[in-house]
């Protein structure tokens, strides 16, 4: 008889065939289940604990799939493609996470049809091209002014749980600052705007600064607290006695060279104050050490000034008060250095916290986040994130559709007309696609307190007459109706980028016939 051959070690493990993709397609759902609940504005919020005890409540659906312990390999890719859509466009990832998990779904039935696994792939990619044509049609027409950013952000916000008051404050900031940091070609860089926690407030007094908030105590405590019409200077360069590069031992041989050498020292210092002093320098940030004598001659010429900054504030420092990062002082001119406003120094919960702001043109903002908790300020940051990446797409690209599921109902009905157009088996999967998109507006329902089948039916018979219906939620009143006649809208680029990364996750998992585990 023949002897077996291995060829895999016998810890190995390997799912083949139909039980693998099975496997992945089950792991796939399972993660888009766990957010399901949490898309639109009923959604519910997600309290995850870990380990150590340290809780997070909310229902960003990029922050649950990245707090989640996930193991498996397929489910894993929905968590990259959460990220992928977090990192493109800042919104929209609860939809990238359901619209994977349902393709899978829906593919799933095909495969369990003997529709071979390349057929449903390739019908796939046919129907994200018919998919994106739709969104195309869609598009709003107008231009994207402050007003429609506005409502941008507040559809991004709604139901985040800021509150019907702070979300109108909170959007109406964070509009203003990507319209204060945009260039003139309308592009944003998300480094020009930083955001900063603190608790003790309520998240409506969240407010815009034109400059940099971070915290630092100054480098002496006899410096000023507060100073106005600040000139300013940021320095890359540590602020002592300058050091050889090679090791170098001195002997000295009596008191007297011992004085002459702390006392050239001491003029070292001293100088380096006097040139800051000179050149009519009222504060300093440097992102290297500060010597506690420099830092005591600087206070007695009343500049306030703060040592090791991060590389990114000094960067901000830069863009908000027009300052030239400098490595040595040599040679500084008034070119070189930056204006402020005003630089003052607040204590609050026992930190030092400074604010440099700048003038009204200042290309560096910082949105001073609020709120009465920890876990407020961290949602309403999660919230302001979202708005920040959506405001920032429609005001880059300048297009909008319709939100609340209007087009995912106009995609499914273009999926289903252009179906008849695709042949062979593809066709089954373009209407699969289809049913897969149904499943986005069939959820806003669900989460809204509507019957699922009822409210889809009426969304079709709407869309047919109008061209455009989608479920709006106000306050309590649910309405299915023209989303933009309401306000709701998102830009199309979030659309656009759920689509592509959802499709691109399904299809490669569905395309995997093998998996091989091994310890």
């Amino acid at each position: 008889m023949q002897q077996p051959l291995y060829i895999l070690a016998e810890s190995t493990q390997r799912t083949s065939g139909l039980d693998a993709r099975r496997s992945n397609v089950a792991a796939g759902r399972a993660v888009a289940s766990a957010v399901r609940t949490t898309l639109g504005p009923r959604g519910m919020d997600k309290m995850l604990v870990d380990s150590s005890g340290e809780v997070v409540v909310t229902n960003d659906g990029a922050t649950i799939l990245k707090e989640m312990d996930i193991e498996h390999p397929a489910a894993q890719m929905l968590v990259e493609v959460a990220e992928s859509q977090e990192a493109e466009v800042g919104d929209g990832t609860t939809t990238a996470a359901v619209l994977a998990g349902e393709l899978l779904a829906r593919a799933e039935d095909l495969l369990d049809d003997d529709v071979h696994a390349t057929a449903v792939v390739e019908g796939y990619h046919e129907a994200l091209r018919l998919a994106l044509d739709a969104v195309d049609g869609m598009l709003v027409e107008g231009a994207v002014d402050r007003d429609v950013l506005l409502t941008v952000a507040e559809s991004a916000m709604t139901g985040k749980g800021t509150g019907d008051i702070a979300t109108h404050v909170l959007a109406e900031i964070v509009v203003d600052a990507v319209l204060q940091v945009a260039d003139d070609d309308r592009r944003v860089d998300r480094d020009d705007i930083r955001v900063f926690t603190r608790t003790g407030a309520s998240a409506a007094a969240t407010e815009l600064v034109r400059g940099v908030v971070f915290e630092k105590e100054p480098a002496n405590d006899n410096m000023p607290r507060e100073v106005t019409d600040a000139t300013v200077a940021v320095l890359d360069m540590k602020l002592d006695v300058r050091s050889g590069e090679v090791d170098t031992e001195y002997t000295i041989t009596s008191v007297e060279q011992l004085d002459a050498a702390l006392s050239a020292e001491d003029a070292e210092r001293r100088a380096i104050a006097e040139s800051l002093t000179d050149a009519g320098v009222d504060v300093v940030f440097c992102s290297k050490k500060i010597s506690d004598p420099v830092a005591a001659y600087l206070a007695d010429a009343g500049i306030l000034a703060f040592s090791n900054v991060k590389k990114s504030d000094a960067r901000a420092f830069a863009r908000a008060t027009g300052a030239r990062r400098l490595g040595t002082l040599d040679g500084m001119e008034s070119s070189d250095l930056g204006t402020a406003a005003s630089v003052r120094v607040e204590k609050q919960s026992g930190d030092d916290v400074v604010f440099v702001e700048g003038s009204d043109d200042s290309r560096t903002v910082t949105l001073y986040v609020r709120g009465s908790t920890d876990h407020v300020v961290d949602e309403t940051e999660r919230a302001i994130d979202d708005a920040l990446g959506v405001v920032v797409a429609a005001h880059e690209d300048g297009e909008i559709v319709p939100g609340a599921g209007a087009v995912e109902i106009a995609i499914a009905d273009r999926l289903r007309a252009g179906a008849n157009a695709v042949t062979g088996r593809k066709a089954l999967a373009v209407e699969a696609f289809a049913d897969a998109v149904d499943a986005i507006p069939r959820t806003l329902a669900e989460n809204a307190g509507l019957d699922p089948i009822d409210a889809l039916v009426d969304l079709r018979a709407r869309h047919d007459r109008d061209g455009v219906a989608g479920i709006v939620i106000d306050g309590p009143s649910v309405e299915i109706t023209n989303p933009t006649d309401e306000h709701v809208v998102d830009p199309a680029a979030v659309k656009r980028e759920a689509l592509e990364s959802a499709t691109e996750a399904a299809t490669m998992i569905l395309r995997i016939d093998d998996v091989i585990a091994a310890n």
